[in-house]
């Protein structure tokens, strides 16, 4: 008897914004999402380790054009540390490398606090995804190799202490980009004289896309709509400004030319409409102080 026959895959446009769940990877969980919306054009915005969870927007269809765009947006998680203890991988899956008694008050915690908000400088992790000679630095940690690595200017907006028991520390943490939370977590142990790893983490906004917006894996397999589950494309553009463009221009846009405009900065971008009201897409003032399209939905 053969297999059923799987329906084609259909055209879908739009965001899912996905919590993602403890133990999965980035990958998996977009091809879950896909599967299910059976869509047949797919892309997230940035991964998530598999052992961190919250918000991953996926991207479907005419979304997929923009999910650069959150890669270089501010992030923030919830993280929690445990205190004592350093690891191989400076979070729970390495091999414990040493213990250390934990003598930290609340003094202590909040001096940490202070000392790593604002701008700071980072060594990337060997066991990060940043490529060496075509390979993921993990390939090489896995393999016991330690490279040298240049560090980099991050910045760490906001850092609060949420809860305190024992040896366990919860902390928020609103980033620039780039920033390492499992590097943070083992710098704050090491001004505390204890040393720590991440235990949890949990990203709960990605520039002005927040996790309470976000839906399960388990959710969308069990919506009857699951359609109505995903945002608009220009979601993922929500922190640039807006523009309407009149029917004439509008026409000029769709064909690829630029029209003329006033009262903008040199590089400025914008979510761009039609003027029925329809998401063009992205466009950005160019040298001749035009607007000029970036990049455009299909029609």
């Amino acid at each position: 008897m053969s297999a059923p026959r799987r329906a084609p895959r259909r055209k879908v446009d739009g965001v899912l914004l996905l919590d993602k769940p403890l133990g999965l990877s980035s990958n998996t969980a977009l091809q879950t999402a896909r599967r299910l919306l059976n869509a047949d054009k797919a892309g997230h915005t940035g991964t998530l380790d598999p052992l961190a969870t919250g918000l991953l927007p996926l991207c479907f269809g005419e979304a997929t054009k923009f999910a650069g765009e959150l890669l270089d947006a501010d992030k923030a998680y919830e993280a929690t540390l445990k205190l004592g203890q350093t690891t191989t991988t400076a979070d729970a899956e390495g091999e414990v490398l040493q213990t250390r008694p934990v003598q930290v008050d609340q003094a202590r915690l909040d001096a940490a606090m202070q000392r790593f908000t604002g701008p700071i400088c980072q060594v990337p992790p060997m066991y990060s995804a940043l490529k060496r000679d075509g390979k993921p630095l993990y390939e090489y940690a896995r393999a016991g190799v330690e490279l040298e690595r240049e560090a980099r200017d991050v910045v760490i907006h906001s850092l609060r202490l949420l809860e305190w028991q024992g040896d366990s520390v919860r902390i928020a943490v609103d980033c620039s980009k780039g920033t390492y939370i499992r590097t943070l977590a083992e710098d704050i142990g090491e001004l505390l004289g204890c040393g720590a790893h991440l235990t949890a983490l949990r990203r709960t906004r990605i520039g002005d896309i927040y996790l309470n917006g976000a839906v399960t894996l388990d959710a969308l397999e069990s919506a009857t709509d699951r359609d109505a589950l995903l945002h608009p494309t220009e979601s993922l553009l929500a922190e640039l400004p807006e523009v309407r463009l009149d029917a004439a221009d509008s026409d000029r846009m769709l064909h690829g030319q630029s029209v003329s405009w006033a009262e903008a900065l040199p590089a400025q971008r914008f979510r761009t409409y039609a003027a029925d009201g329809r998401f063009i897409g992205l466009c950005q003032i160019d040298a001749q102080g035009r607007l000029a399209p970036k990049r455009l939905v299909a029609a």
